[in-house]
């Protein structure tokens, strides 16, 4: 259904198709919005949640791939760059349950599934994420325990981490 790359994710909804993650999650914003809006009114904290989202997608998930697919100098640089990423995003969330605040908002919807992966990043990057990052680790345990949506979708960390072995291997790297 997607009519360019003929690839997933696409939404169907009322028999069209919208295309591509960030689009599908503005449609639904924009469609759903009286229900449970995912990005804030103001334009300012909008365009904030935006900005952290597109750390995550360009910035943080090319380190994270780094941990587990290099090893030397691009390895502990790249650890180095991420821990500092998940820090400021730390940060960013501060004392609120959620980065939306009382609610699960876009930019808890970005980073959640980095969750998924927290094991793989803590072995292949020698990180211990909860003595890192406390207020991150307790954000993505809340999101998990509190969101049903969460916790049915998330990939099992395991199998996660069986496919990053599998990736080092077939690059020679175990």
């Amino acid at each position: 259904m997607n009519p360019v790359h003929k690839k997933i994710p696409v939404l169907i909804h009322n028999g069209r198709p919208v295309c591509e993650s960030g689009i599908i999650v503005r449609y639904i914003d924009d469609v759903w919005n009286d229900k449970a809006p995912l990005f804030p009114s103001d334009p300012y904290a909008k365009a904030r949640a935006m900005f952290w989202a597109d750390f995550i997608d360009k910035k943080l998930n090319q380190l994270g791939k780094n941990l587990y697919t290099t090893n030397g100098e691009e390895h502990e640089s790249s650890r180095k760059e991420f821990l500092g990423g998940l820090k400021l995003l730390e940060g960013e969330l501060g004392d609120k349950p959620y980065f939306g605040g009382e609610s699960f908002s876009f930019l808890d919807l970005s980073l959640i599934p980095f969750n998924s992966w927290f094991l793989v990043y803590e072995m292949y990057g020698k990180l211990n994420l909860e003595h890192e990052c406390p207020k991150l680790t307790a954000w993505a345990k809340r999101c998990v325990e509190n969101k049903e949506s969460v916790s049915n979708t998330l990939p099992d960390k395991s199998k996660i981490l069986a496919f990053s072995q599998d990736r080092r291997k077939k690059l020679g790297l175990e």
